[in-house]
């Protein structure tokens, strides 16, 4: 077969392959129309039936909504009519009491016009009778004057002076007894709150030596502290300057100061270093500074402390270190910070039982001596610098101030806070065993009494008794009589105030007796 014929077939081969090819394609394609199609109706109908479904159920929902709807729009209605049926009930029932009370004004009314009638007549009789009686009045009246042959101004003039006479007079009496009579229970008053505040608050009080002691475990210690050729003990005394007494007396170590502060803190410093055991001069120095640093905290404390028992607010700390200063401060061997702290506490007993402020009067008192903590560094009295340190760190209260610059008399006295402070001043001071005197001194103040009791008349013995605080004088009975015995107790109280400086007061008695004694046999 040639070629030609070969390639002829070939394409018609392809041609009929082509034909059947596209008639398959065709076949195929009609099924899946048809089967598509079929699908497609099936669907529809069931969107058709969902969709039946989907009214049906909202039909159903809104019937039963409509229903509900129904229902309470029924209940509203309801409700608003019983609202309005009460409404109209209210009102006819304010309708009647409108009329009831219609019907009591009209005769409220005419009661009224009944009422004013009457007192018009009356008031016409009255004044009707008035007149009357003014006539008989001034008829009266001047049958008077013709009778005592005296115009009006005349005998106006005699009952005025009259009655200024025996009123002035009765008047001075009564003035007079009520004077005494306050004057009697003021007194009174005022010793009975004295009492009640000194029995409510009475402190404990502890004298200060200048010299403290310090125990050590061995005598060889004290070469120690002495140390070669005494560098130690005197590198110690020019830090804390105080002066430490090493001597025979077994056990301790004598440190002497006035300054209470530098004693306490000498005293520590030197414990420290007996127990620590290294004892040379750049450790007594390290030792000195730690233990100054500590002191002047515990003085802060100690302030702190105060201020909380005495319960006086809020302080600068400035003043509080001071008042922990006090700690360490003695007045005739009297601890000031103890004296301040009882005299806080009586001038705010006082201040409550009359009262005042006790809040203010503490404060009053526990700042009156706060000057003795610097009075050996500035000029001046401890009222006025105390005054001048508490202005300046803060204390604004013209109450605090002024007592404090005046509970020594000092200035004149304008509050009575600084009356209440100086009193309590003169109470803490003044009682047995607050304030401590040599012992010359004591013998020479009771010699002194018993000397002035004994120039008066009449006197056989006295005696000085309760540490100077009362004087018991013995009478001759055959050369006095009561009255002499009055007169000379007051001359003796009298002189006593003259001629003595004492603190607080001394009681005088005049004892005055006559024994007769006999014998049965």
């Amino acid at each position: 077969m040639d070629p030609l014929t070969c390639v002829i077939l070939v394409c018609l081969a392809a041609l009929v392959a082509s034909g059947v090819g596209y008639t398959v394609a065709r076949m195929q394609d009609r099924l899946r129309l048809t089967s598509a199609q079929a699908r497609v109706e099936e669907i529809l109908e069931q969107a058709r039936k969902g969709a039946d479904n989907v009214v049906k159920e909202a039909e159903l929902r809104a019937k039963d909504e409509l229903f509900k709807k129904r229902e309470e729009f029924n209940r509203e209605i309801d409700k608003t009519r019983n609202e309005l049926r009460d409404q109209e009930r209210r009102l006819d029932k304010r309708e009647d009491n409108l009329e009831q009370k219609h019907q009591s004004q009209v005769k409220r009314e005419r009661t009224l016009e009944s009422t004013q009638r009457k007192l018009k007549e009356r008031t016409d009789q009255v004044e009707k009778r008035g007149q009357e009686l003014d006539g008989i009045y001034q008829s009266q009246l001047q049958k008077l004057h013709e009778i005592s042959g005296l115009n009006r101004e005349q005998a106006e003039q005699q009952l005025r002076e009259r009655l200024e006479q025996e009123l002035s007079d009765e008047v001075a009496a009564r003035i007079q007894k009520h004077e005494e009579h306050l004057r009697s229970a003021a007194e009174g008053k005022a010793r009975e709150i004295v009492a009640t505040a000194i029995q409510r608050f009475a402190a404990e009080h502890t004298a200060d030596t200048t010299v403290s002691t310090v125990d050590i475990p061995s005598d060889d210690m004290k070469g120690r502290i002495i140390g070669r050729e005494g560098r130690n003990i005197r590198t110690f005394e020019k830090c804390t300057g105080v002066d430490v007494i090493v001597d025979d007396t077994p056990g301790v170590v004598i440190v002497s100061a006035f300054d209470n502060i530098r004693r306490e803190t000498a005293r520590l410093a030197l414990s420290k270093l007996i127990q620590d055991g290294r004892i040379h001069p750049s450790r007594i120095e390290e030792v000195v500074k730690e233990t100054q640093e500590e002191m002047e905290k515990h003085i802060l404390e100690v302030g702190r402390q105060a201020v909380l028992g005495a319960s006086i607010g809020p302080l600068h700390d400035k003043l509080v270190q001071l008042l922990g200063r006090l700690r360490f401060r003695t007045s005739y061997s009297q601890n000031v910070l103890n004296h301040s702290l009882e005299v806080a506490h009586l001038c705010g007993l006082m201040a409550e039982e009359i009262g005042l402020n006790g809040q203010l009067a503490r404060r009053c008192g526990l700042l009156h001596d706060i000057g003795k903590a610097a009075d050996h560094e500035m000029e001046g009295g401890h009222p006025k610098i105390g005054a001048e340190l508490a202005k300046r760190y803060g204390e604004s209260r013209e109450e605090v101030l002024h007592a404090i610059a005046g509970h020594h008399d000092d200035v004149t006295i304008d509050h009575v806070y600084t009356v209440l402070v100086a009193a309590a001043d003169a109470i803490s001071a003044a009682r047995p065993g607050a304030r401590r005197e040599t012992l010359e001194k004591y013998v020479k103040r009771l010699e002194e009494l018993e000397a002035v009791a004994c120039g008066f008349p009449g006197v056989e013995q006295a005696y000085a008794i309760q540490a100077g605080r009362e004087v018991r004088v013995i009478a001759n009975a055959s050369q006095t009589s009561d009255s002499d015995a009055v007169r000379v107790c007051r001359d003796i109280a009298k002189a006593i105030e003259e001629q003595l400086n004492y603190p607080g007061e001394i009681k005088v008695t005049v004892v005055r007796e006559t024994r007769a004694v006999e014998y049965a046999r």
